[in-house]
């Protein structure tokens, strides 16, 4: 092959990639709000929990450093559920759905009979995280209900994180 041959290739190759790099970077770009929605869900039963991104990871976080220790990781973890504290804008994240395969929330009458069966609760948890629906509560809710615990020794009239169902799900209108 010739010099100059070689060397069209090699820019070739060189724009692809950078073209490449480019579109991935933009496929995971942070966006402010997130809408929590999820196509493998037909319907959703509640309103479409809207996620403000950039007010949890600015906002809250420079208010209270030393609540936010983990970063990223505070919410996203990977599969043996070790925090992913050193991501950085533009990191691929997968969805949740991509471990917590199991649509909804766990059936009650599984609940039940696990409680019933007294099963311990470390296998209770474990059991109930493989649905999508308690895993996404189990890491918003937690982290509220410990921020809301935290902040309440630290400043006298808090601004409280939401655990309830209302304050994060909007109400769904009737067609």
């Amino acid at each position: 092959m010739n010099k100059k041959l070689s060397s069209v290739i090699v820019m070739v190759v060189g724009l692809l990639l950078v073209f490449a790099a480019a579109g991935l970077y933009a496929g995971t770009e942070v966006k402010e709000v997130i809408e929590m929605k999820n196509k493998a869900y037909a319907k959703h039963k509640k309103g479409i929990v809207m996620f403000t991104h950039e007010k949890h990871q600015d906002e809250y976080a420079k208010k209270h450093p030393e609540l936010y220790e983990k970063g990223c990781g505070e919410c996203h973890h990977d599969k043996d559920n070790k925090p992913l504290t050193e991501l950085k804008e533009g990191d691929a994240v997968e969805n949740c759905i991509e471990c917590h395969k199991k649509l909804g929330e766990m059936p009650k009458a599984e609940k039940k009979k696990m409680k019933k069966e007294k099963v311990p609760k470390a296998e209770v948890k474990s059991k109930k995280l493989e649905f999508h629906g308690e895993a996404l509560h189990y890491n918003c809710r937690g982290c509220h209900k410990l921020y809301n615990k935290k902040i309440k020794k630290m400043d006298p009239k808090p601004e409280k994180a939401p655990t309830t169902c209302k304050k994060c799900h909007p109400k769904v209108k009737k067609k």
